[in-house]
């Protein structure tokens, strides 16, 4: 390997800018909402993916650019990717439902083979499987441009923002049902991470098109203020520490030993060499950023399979130096591969970001606002500013400063329980609380309708991965219970429609 950057791919890359100690020339680090990591397809295998992939047909749908005025220029259209499974289809006769995949911040042919949990569950509904791309990743994006070249473009990205975003999801939706003449087939859409969150709002705003959303690991209270959220680094924390308290504190104690290391003569140049960098390191915030990257990712995607938290501590915890930097090196071998004399780790973001990196970005930077902070009740050193670096960001990245209370405004606030209670229905918010972003998910029930079902030992989006022989018990029962209730939501409707029908 020539690198490791690219084995956590645009998460790792995507994680930490915002933070006081980042250069002004690296992308956006802030945690990803990514459903997996790379490593997830990569070890699943090409022969999966391929399968999967085969059994399905992509569309392409004329979309409107914007949905919410009437100039003449907002009625241009854009090839909009859309992916279908018939296999397990009962067909419109049957008014058989359909299954409504909400893409997130990556091309939809890289969610398709990772939510396994639709093609574990559409044979026993018979269900459509429809995957959407989100606009401006994949294959739609508009004006015909790179989305380098649509986010160099103020009149272009402009229109890249979740609203517009949840307006395509229900041009595709009915388009495909007028298409397949199955107007009475219900719709549950699902989605994780932000996916997740564009399913509940969905929900929300398009209650005639859904029967229901099914929202996996989905942060919906984070975006509602601008105002630093701890949580998500106090539960990664959490997680090393219940691992190991010798591994938390090592951790706790680098950070000082790379200060102290860097503020020497040549120091930069030994840490350079310890940590076997790519590229000469010009500062320490390039490393320590590199590793709270690391070990967001390994506390994030930490499932009970790949167990990437104990296997990073394990490998802190057997180092037989006595070197803090020498311990923390070797954790970085176990996590992002073996070190040999060919290799190297490339700890600065490619000059070649992916689209994940590039939009999550910018939708940090419009409507997708979540300033995640970290304190000194930690494993991390504290940052400071955290605020008015985010402000800082997006004014030198985009010219715009972010209008922080608008996601609020458009989908409801901190009051969003309150304001669901009384009026919204049919709502399924997933979680695992070893997911540092457990800490913006709705983990109590809001009503009879709008339910909380979580695990403890459950990682970021579990649920949806396919299920396998190695699923621990409390997993499994996790999944039956969000397809019972599903099975309900879905029963009513027959029922009513078939009161509907008999009047």
């Amino acid at each position: 390997m020539s690198s490791t950057y690219g084995l956590f791919g645009p998460l790792l890359l995507s994680l930490l800018l915002f933070s006081s100690s980042t250069s002004a020339s690296h992308l956006n680090r802030i945690p990803s909402l990514r459903i997996a990591p790379d490593s997830f397809l990569q070890d699943s295998g090409n022969a999966v993916t391929e399968s999967i992939l085969n059994e399905t047909q992509t569309f392409f749908f004329d979309q409107t650019l914007d949905h919410f005025n009437y100039m003449p220029e907002s009625y241009a259209t854009f090839k909009h990717k859309y992916v279908i499974n018939f296999k397990y289809w009962g067909g419109a006769n049957s008014s058989a439902p359909i299954f409504a995949f909400l893409g997130g911040e990556e091309p939809v042919a890289q969610d398709i083979p990772a939510v396994g949990f639709l093609t574990d569950n559409a044979p026993r509904f018979k269900a459509l499987i429809l995957y959407i791309e989100h606009r401006f990743y994949g294959e739609s994006i508009p004006f015909g441009l790179s989305l380098e070249e649509a986010l160099n473009n103020s009149n272009t990205r402009g229109h890249f923002n979740s609203a517009q975003t949840l307006a395509d999801y229900a041009e595709v939706i009915i388009h495909v049902k007028r298409m397949l003449n199955a107007q009475k087939s219900p719709v549950i859409v699902m989605g994780g991470s932000y996916g997740g969150m564009l399913a509940a709002w969905f929900r929300l705003k398009y209650p005639h098109i859904a029967l229901g959303a099914f929202a996996s690991s989905a942060p919906i209270l984070l975006p509602v203020n601008f105002t630093p959220h701890y949580g998500y680094y106090t539960i990664v924390s959490k997680g090393f520490r219940e691992t190991s308290e010798t591994c938390y504190e090592t951790i706790k104690r680098s950070w000082s030993a790379i200060d102290r290391v860097a503020s020497k003569q040549h120091g930069l140049q030994y840490l350079t060499e310890t940590f076997n960098t790519c590229e000469p390191l010009s500062n320490a915030s390039e490393l320590k950023d590199y590793l709270i990257s690391m070990y967001a990712t390994a506390a994030q995607y930490n499932d009970p399979f790949t167990t990437p938290v104990a296997k990073l501590c394990d490998a802190v915890n057997s180092n037989g130096s006595s070197s803090i930097l020498n311990k923390i090196f070797a954790g970085v071998v176990a996590t992002m591969g073996n070190s040999t004399n060919s290799s190297c780790y490339d700890i600065t973001p490619p000059r070649n970001a992916s689209q994940t990196t590039l939009g999550w970005s910018w939708q940090n930077c419009s409507d997708i606002i979540m300033p995640l902070a970290r304190n000194n009740k930690t494993m991390f050193q504290p940052d400071s500013d955290t605020l008015h670096n985010y402000i800082e960001y997006c004014k030198r990245s985009y010219g715009i400063a972010p209008r922080p209370h608008w996601i609020s405004t458009y989908y409801g606030g901190q009051d969003i329980k309150l304001t669901l209670q009384r009026f919204g229905s049919n709502i399924i918010f997933s979680n695992g609380l070893k997911d540092p972003f457990s800490n913006g998910g709705v983990l109590a029930n809001i009503s009879d309708t709008i339910v909380a079902v979580y695990t403890a030992k459950g990682s970021h989006c579990l649920d949806l991965i396919a299920a396998s022989a190695k699923d621990p018990d409390w997993l499994v029962k996790q999944r039956e219970t969000e397809v019972e209730i599903m099975g309900r939501w879905i029963h009513v409707y027959y029922n009513d429609l078939k009161e509907l029908q008999d009047s």
